[in-house]
């Protein structure tokens, strides 16, 4: 009876009838029974497949007839028309593509139902996409077209190839803010709008507000990158509104007596020649204070940045991990945006100035906390004026650890807004023990404006922590850096206690880069916070060198190319070996997390290979990597799919106000057209692939989680 268990229920009846009145032999009738129903039963079911093989056969020829079709068409469109009436014509045939995928897929839908694979009134099951995480090989070459633009339509890549060519022809570049100004006239709003949403803008620019970037987060997500929001509407001002607010924005109301101080410093004085601060700078967006409400506007911007952020991250849930890179979007944010640029002119005058004070103390050179002195040994350099009340209050206020002096002033009081500047930074002379004052002279009403610069700044961090997004605060010209790097520090030791919050920005073309990174990581180990750096290259070369030139000190920039290269790599290793003594020793390696911001593929390989020679992976999340949206999608794609914590800088805003933002971009492009010629070489070969190869209407679906 075994023997007949995969029979049908009819047919076991049967058989089991001749079985009971059958004498005899009973197993040979019941074989006997059983072979010509069994056979039947085999045949019925081959002819049964063969109809749906033939079916099946039918519908696949009559689909592939159609592609075909509409392969030649779109082809003889992309070689016999224009290129942008090709592209046109393709991002037409796209759409419509998808409206009759979506149309068979409703009617795939509604024959299930109709046979009963779905119940009447149930709602469609979304894609599966649980399991082990898509993981891709790293091509460390970087020569991967497939990789690199697995996450773009075809309509995408042509669009991207055309905004490459354009930017490959200097005289476009050279004129492109006049060209989009006459544009704009000529066409109109509307069209000229359009015009920007097929070509640059949609290239370089994710949307105009916080919910129509939503589908570009989800689509960088879905393959593995992560976002970094930016609201890029910039002012669009003359160099001569732009020098006058700069001026008077600069120079305090009581006065600009640095000429008359013998211990003042040049370089952190506002000089007019050079008050447009977007003077040869292509990169890095200028802010220009026009007064409070501009500011607190600003701060606005960037609390609904961390939201839009906040509400792309919710989507994703969240690992139960720790660690500096713990947590997945992140906003950048200007300091100059936020206050009045004077006041951090002033300040970084100060740090500097404490810092000659400091080495005419106590001999060397440097920050105050790599002389490793402590509270006794500076009451021996004030032995002769130590029972001075003053330097004794002073000497109360300096902060140490047991390892020496951290900083000569209480910088705590000043972040948490309850300090006055006039009256913070004096020092003693160590001979009369009068008390001299290191900042310029400031005014009570510039005093309440340095606190309300701090106040936005401490809103818009502790909003970042309790949404948990990451802050970057971006470098700026060296005039204001000091004082900038000194206050993100502070919202460090403040706000990065459990994970990293915040983050600095590090420019590697500086000659002091290396050493400002030291100390800080110095810093974050005494204080024990968590450490956060966005290493760059620089936006501000130029400038800075013919600055320091006219101005009379010393170039603050590396002397070649290849100098700030080794910059770079010489810092960031110094960064992966902390973090290899703290994993070597036990402690959290965590608590240093390192964006590599560079579209340089030479700088990504070097971080790659340092973090496998040190035993670094990117599921320690302390290293990650960032590109722009629109450049070098061949190096953050291929990182992302591949496991690695990979980042898109993405700029939002209405198409008319990023006029400058676009503008700025095509000029940068300009500047790397070794890059760009990969990048259209890439391009051209993926879109050759898939015209040849039938996939001109790719739909991009990844399956990649963000590390």
């Amino acid at each position: 009876m075994a023997q007949l268990r995969s029979v049908s229920c009819q047919r076991s009846i049967k058989l089991v009838y001749y079985s009971c009145n059958s004498p005899g032999n009973s197993s040979g009738l019941l074989a006997a029974a059983s072979r010509p129903l069994h056979t039947d039963a085999l045949r019925n079911r081959q002819q049964h497949l063969i109809q749906q093989q033939q079916q099946q056969q039918q519908q696949q020829s009559n689909h592939h007839h159609q592609q075909r079709l509409l392969q030649r068409h779109l082809q003889q469109q992309l070689f016999w028309q224009s290129p942008l009436l090709g592209a046109r014509c393709l991002n037409s045939a796209e759409q419509q593509r998808q409206h009759a995928q979506a149309a068979l897929a409703e009617s795939k839908d509604e024959k299930s139902t109709a046979a009963g694979c779905r119940p009447k009134g149930a709602a469609r099951a979304p894609p599966n996409f649980e399991g082990t995480p898509q993981r891709d090989p790293l091509d460390v070459s970087f020569n991967d077209p497939i990789a690199a633009f697995k996450s773009k339509t075809t309509w995408e890549l042509v669009r991207a190839y055309m905004v490459y060519m354009i930017c490959s022809s200097e005289k476009l570049v050279e004129h492109n803010m006049k060209l989009l100004k006459v544009a704009r006239t000529v066409l109109g709003s509307k069209l000229f709008v359009l015009l920007m949403k097929s070509s640059f803008y949609g290239h370089f620019v994710a949307g105009e507000n916080r919910h129509t970037i939503v589908p570009t987060l989800e689509r960088l997500r879905s393959f593995g990158v992560k976002p970094i929001l930016d609201y890029s509407v910039e002012e669009d001002i003359t160099q001569e509104e732009a020098e006058k607010r700069e001026v008077e924005s600069s120079v305090s109301s009581a006065g600009d007596d640095g000429n008359k101080d013998a211990g003042a410093l040049p370089q952190y004085h506002v000089d007019k020649s050079f008050a447009d601060r977007r003077y040869k700078v292509s990169s890095a967006r200028t802010y220009f204070y026009l007064n409070e409400a501009t500011c607190e506007r600003n701060m606005e911007i960037f609390i609904k940045c961390l939201e839009a952020v906040s509400a792309d991250d919710a989507k994703e849930p969240r690992a139960q991990a720790t660690g500096a890179t713990f947590g997945t979007g992140i906003t950048a944010i200007k300091l100059t945006a936020l206050g009045r640029p004077q006041l951090l002119l002033q300040l970084s005058e100060v740090i500097m100035r404490t810092r000659k004070y400091m080495e005419a103390l106590v001999g060397g050179q440097g920050n105050v906390l790599t002389h490793h002195k402590t509270i006794k040994d500076l009451e021996q350099y004030y032995a002769g004026v130590h029972d001075n009340k003053d330097v004794q209050q002073f000497l109360q206020n300096v902060t140490s650890d047991k390892e020496g002096i951290l900083h000569l002033f209480p910088w705590s009081g000043i972040v948490d807004e309850d300090s006055q500047l006039s009256e913070t930074f004096r020092v003693p002379d160590p001979t009369t023990g009068q008390m001299r004052r290191l900042i310029s002279q400031i005014s009570p009403k510039e005093e309440e404006m340095f606190r309300n610069m701090i106040r936005r700044l401490n809103t818009i961090v502790k909003t970042a922590a309790e949404l948990d997004v990451r802050i970057m605060i971006d470098a700026e010209q060296t005039y204001f850096q000091p004082a900038i790097s000194r206050i993100t520090l502070e919202m460090m030791r403040k706000y990065n206690k459990n994970k990293a919050i915040v983050f600095n920005t590090y420019q590697c073309y500086l000659r002091e880069a290396f050493r400002e990174v030291s100390n800080d990581l110095e810093q974050a180990k005494r204080q024990n916070f968590y450490f956060g750096a966005k290493l760059v290259r620089g936006a501000y070369m130029e400038q800075e060198r013919a600055r320091a030139q006219a101005l009379g000190y010393a170039d603050p920039v590396n002397p070649s190319y290849e100098a700030t290269t080794d910059m770079y790599h010489k810092t960031l290793a110094e960064c992966l070996r902390r973090i290899k003594v703290m994993k070597d020793s036990g402690d959290d390696a965590g608590k240093i997390g390192i964006m590599v911001a560079s579209h340089n593929e030479d700088t990504v390989r070097f971080a790659i290979e340092n973090m496998k020679s040190i035993g670094v992976s990117p599921e320690d999340k302390v290293i990650c990597f960032g590109q722009l949206l629109g450049m070098c999608d061949y190096i953050t794609f291929p990182l992302g799919q591949a496991g690695y914590s990979a980042y898109k800088y993405i700029p939002y805003g209405p198409v008319e106000e990023v006029l400058p933002y676009l503008s700025r971009r095509a000029q940068e492009n300009k500047g790397v057209l070794k890059k760009i010629k990969k990048e259209k070489r890439l391009l051209a070969s993926e879109i050759r692939r898939r015209i040849f190869r039938g996939q001109i209407f790719y739909t991009p679906k990844g399956n990649y989680v963000p590390i």
